[in-house]
């Protein structure tokens, strides 16, 4: 178990393993464009050869990378659906060009199609974004804070997702947020809850799929159904929680990625990282 957080690629990606040490990361997150939209900075042959450089000699064990913000598989409006399926697409080419192992997506909301129509809209638009793929980056699906008709607030529905007859060959893996997790019902406040809840994952999507953990704590109340992240042991999930995050033995292989706000990411990183010694 790696232990990181997002870090920023202001100046150029090939900046972004510097500013990872810079916080104590073991492993880092980026965004490779600009999250709200617009053009993407090429990643060139030079640009990919000094990150992985840089990767190197920060020691740096793993890279992903989080698709922008306005990923929306359920939208009606076929702009941003079809813009959905081109940044997916995008992301993972860019990713494996610099050698990220993972991309990590939202999905979206059923709200303008309604569940039935959504679903399938979704299915299609995975496949469409996955179709003749060749890289080596792996699609990550994030379960959501379960706010509104939001996609992907439930193990069951990350299941029916990866599983599809449509999208069971491209292995989708999971990104589990535990902030996600915790506003959607899913309390992980102690070991014994904890383990409950990944036993329940396990039976439902597989812990084999478990490949990456956002690791935040909550501003919202247990199942309070809204995304709002908080710094390790500040928010409702608590130290308890995270202590039982970093010492379950069925999580040891997992990398931690931390999407706390960056004035007290660092005291986030040496928290988990001594939880994890003494674990």
């Amino acid at each position: 178990m790696k232990i990181g957080c997002h870090v920023s690629i202001a100046g150029g990606v090939e900046n972004a393993p510097q500013r990872a040490a810079d916080f104590g990361c073991e492993v880092f997150q980026i965004f490779t464009r600009s999250p709200q939209g617009g053009k993407a900075p090429e990643i060139t042959a030079e640009v990919a050869a000094k990150f992985k450089s840089a990767m190197d000699e920060h020691k740096m064990g793993e890279c992903i990378v989080h698709t922008p913000y306005f990923i929306n598989f359920g939208s009606a409006n076929k702009r941003i659906f079809y813009g959905s399926i081109s940044i997916i697409r995008q992301e993972l080419d860019r990713a494996s060009i610099l050698g990220a192992a993972y991309v990590v997506t939202h999905l979206g909301s059923y709200k303008d199609l309604g569940p039935k129509k959504g679903f399938a809209q979704l299915i299609s638009g995975l496949e469409r974004a996955l179709i003749g793929y060749k890289g080596s980056a792996r699609l990550l699906l994030e379960n959501a804070a379960g706010a509104g008709e939001i996609i992907g607030d439930s193990f069951l529905e990350l299941k029916n997702i990866i599983f599809s007859p449509k999208l069971k060959k491209y292995k989708l893996g999971i990104c589990f947020d535990t902030a996600h997790a915790f506003a959607s019902g899913y309390d992980i406040r102690s070991a014994a809850a904890l383990s409950k809840v990944l036993g329940e994952f396990d039976k439902t999507v597989g812990l084999e799929n478990l490949k990456v953990i956002h690791a935040n704590d909550s501003k919202i109340d247990f199942a309070g159904r809204c995304d709002r992240h908080d710094h390790i042991g500040m928010g409702k999930i608590g130290l308890s929680g995270f202590r039982a995050l970093v010492g379950n033995p069925r999580l040891q292989k997992i990398n931690l990625y931390l999407e706390t706000e960056h004035d007290r990411v660092k005291e986030d990183i040496k928290i988990l990282k001594k939880m994890r010694k003494v674990g």
